[in-house]
């Protein structure tokens, strides 16, 4: 199979070069815009598509392109893609699981010290006033401190190892134990419950899906040790937005830091989806709480930047190439079942 037309949305320039040189005898469209539904291009016979994460591939969007055959994503994350209606029209999917297993446990554990250690107030303070006083500065240690650990996945795997540089104590959960780990990382499994009630620090790496949407919610929050900072690098949806709220405002969490929000793509480009003709409520709803969150003083919010490092997109790039060309041959890609 050769010649096809593949379109590159979500692209910074860099990659232009690299992928001309890779796909000599495709026909190539490149964009730097999200691909969603108040934004789709004239040309409309692509056979393949990548994006990244800020695109919305829903059946509206989807349905415009007649030929597509194979969708790309340049990510672990393929929530903003709709899977049922892409198997209803046999369009393949292909992602990058593992790009970043040390880039996102590093950034957590970035989060994970600004709390602790209260270093973005220390930073800002300076900064803003020119002040020096150590008066509300004082963090605590995390070295002997109880971590615990929400999916022991790669990522989850690499912030465990971290921990046990700094000297941290690691329990996990997962519905899937990964038995060998535990053992070779020094780890032990123990039920949610039990994680929330007796970290010090708990840090989200587990896939969103269904059975974890959110997952830690008005139910569970009463378990999380009191003063205790949670860190959620992985999906915003498996944090209850608005339970999370009434824990900060009541003390029951110390601090909040997070890359992520829920309905954050609706959060980033506010106005286009407030134009739409019947905007869920929910997500509305979620809306002005992520922007509640935004303003509360023991929360730090990044905008989704765990994975921006050169080695980490490069890495994603080469996947990506690596499944189109698959896909091109009849050969392997890595899909999303």
């Amino acid at each position: 199979m050769c010649g096809m037309k593949i379109g590159f949305f979500e692209l910074e320039g860099w990659e232009n070069k690299t992928l001309q040189d890779n796909f000599i005898k495709d026909q190539l469209f490149f964009s730097k815009d999200k691909l969603e539904p108040l934004n789709i291009p004239l040309q409309k016979d692509f056979e393949v598509i990548s994006v990244f994460v800020n695109s919305i591939l829903n059946k509206e969007v989807l349905s415009q392109f007649p030929d597509l055959k194979f969708i790309a994503t340049r990510s672990t994350g393929f929530d903003h893609i709709d899977i049922a209606y892409c198997k209803e029209r046999g369009i393949k999917i292909g992602y990058v699981p593992n790009y970043g297993m040390n880039t996102v446990a590093e950034y957590a554990f970035g989060l994970i010290l600004n709390l602790t250690r209260k270093l973005y107030q220390s930073i800002d303070q300076i900064k803003e006033n020119g002040s020096f006083s150590l008066e509300g500065m004082r963090g605590i240690d995390i070295k002997g401190r109880t971590l615990g650990v929400i999916g022991t996945g790669r990522i989850g795997r690499e912030s465990i190892k971290i921990a046990k540089g700094f000297g941290m104590n690691v329990i996990a959960f997962d519905a899937y134990q990964d038995v060998k780990a535990a053992s070779e990382l020094g780890f032990q499994y123990v039920s949610l419950e039990d994680l929330l009630k007796n970290s010090d620090v708990i840090t989200i790496h587990t896939v969103y899906n269904p059975s974890t949407h959110h997952l830690i919610n008005e139910n569970n929050f009463q378990f999380i040790k009191k003063g205790a900072f949670l860190v959620n690098t992985a999906r915003g949806a498996i944090v209850q937005t608005e339970a999370l709220i009434v824990a900060l405002k009541k003390g029951i969490l110390g601090g909040y830091a997070a890359d992520v929000l829920e309905d954050e793509g609706e959060v980033k480009d506010e106005l286009n989806y407030l134009m739409k003709t019947r905007p869920k409520e929910e997500v509305v709803k979620n809306m002005l709480y992520d922007h509640i969150l935004m303003e509360m003083p023991n929360v730090l919010l990044t905008p989704h930047n765990a994975f921006n490092t050169e080695e980490a997109l490069q890495r994603i790039l080469n996947t990506t190439m690596e499944n189109i060309k698959g896909f091109e041959s009849g050969g392997q890609f890595i899909a999303v079942e």
